[in-house]
């Protein structure tokens, strides 16, 4: 087995859209379910909305970057207002995650109908709205010598204004959960009844985060869009939803630095496992009749979900989370 191609492959993989996307969707989810305790299932219907408002208001309404991420924010605001509707009226937590998973699934539905072809781009996706933001692009077109291996320049703006985002995330998480407001939240997640109790609106304030948190999702799905040059339902299923949940989990609810560590930690494993698998393969070592070279994608995530359930088993808070933050009042 060729180690040195199976580990360069590897570190290559930390210069992916596919990290941030997912950091910025579990920012978004640390802040519903980790600090707040809403469980909303339906995050990749934020995530579809970012790429699709800033794709649709580009490729087909004519606007700028900037107007279209206006228009993602607005509309954004306006799926959580419809989402946080059943919250607000004291809906159960398994309740509300059924409700969010269902719009999430008519948003993706939404979006790759027939019907709606010239606007979304039906099955094939939505394309022609990188221009402006490549555009802005400092490396240019070409490729960009990392050392070990070379990278588009349009591949590493991308990555550029995602980490740049998800440092901007970062901060803005670290002084709300220090701030009155942050430590509200928190109370909310303990024991609701408490904090309305003491004269606070806890439905506001779980609309609020709903909100705030929606709009990382949004951020997510943006990066995913301009990662492909292409807005596609198919990468905002419920599964994108779960892998975002994992790398919340895998890193720690309610710490501020976790998605990126969880990120990380899912994407390379993901890598590192397939390569080993394809490896092993070639070299003969694990037989083709137990799994191909087709199959290896697909082996990958049942070893990784059985290491996941051992995380669970053995550390259900994660690897810098506490246990305590995943006690949530789920009356």
């Amino acid at each position: 087995m060729n180690w040195s191609s199976i580990i360069n492959n590897t570190l290559a993989a930390m210069f992916s859209w596919e990290i941030l996307g997912y950091t910025l969707a579990a920012i978004g989810l640390n802040m519903h379910f980790g600090y707040t305790g809403l469980l909303n299932f339906g995050q990749a219907g934020f995530m579809a909305i970012g790429a699709y408002s800033v794709g649709i208001s580009i490729a087909v309404g004519g606007l700028s970057l900037g107007q279209a991420l206006l228009v993602a924010i607005a509309v954004v605001v306006v799926l959580a207002f419809i989402m946080g509707v059943p919250a607000m009226r004291g809906l159960r937590t398994d309740y509300f995650a059924i409700v969010t998973i269902a719009v999430a699934e008519i948003i993706r539905l939404f979006m790759r109908s027939a019907s709606l072809e010239d606007y979304t781009g039906g099955s094939d996706g939505l394309q022609g709205f990188v221009g402006d933001f490549r555009s802005m692009n400092p490396y240019g077109g070409g490729f960009i010598d990392m050392g070990l291996f070379k990278i588009p320049g349009n591949l590493l703006w991308v990555i550029t204004v995602g980490w740049t985002l998800v440092a901007v995330g970062f901060l803005l998480v670290w002084l709300l959960m220090r701030s009155p407001w942050g430590r509200v939240l928190k109370a909310i997640r303990e024991d609701e009844d408490v904090v309305r109790a003491l004269g606070k609106n806890v439905s506001a304030y779980k609309m609020q985060s709903l909100i705030f948190g929606g709009i990382f999702g949004a951020l997510g799905g943006i990066v995913f869009a301009f990662g492909q040059a292409s807005a596609n339902s198919d990468n905002f299923t419920a599964q994108t939803t779960f892998f975002a949940y994992a790398v919340l989990i895998l890193g720690g609810a309610a710490r501020v630095l976790s998605p990126l560590a969880g990120a990380i930690i899912f994407w390379l494993s993901l890598i590192f496992i397939e390569n080993v698998l394809v490896q092993a393969v070639a070299a003969g070592i694990i037989p083709t009749t137990i799994v191909n070279n087709t199959q290896t994608s697909l082996v990958r995530f049942v070893l990784l979900g059985l290491a996941l359930m051992l995380l669970m088993i053995f550390r259900p808070q994660g690897i810098f989370g506490d246990k305590r933050e995943l006690q949530l009042n789920a009356r």
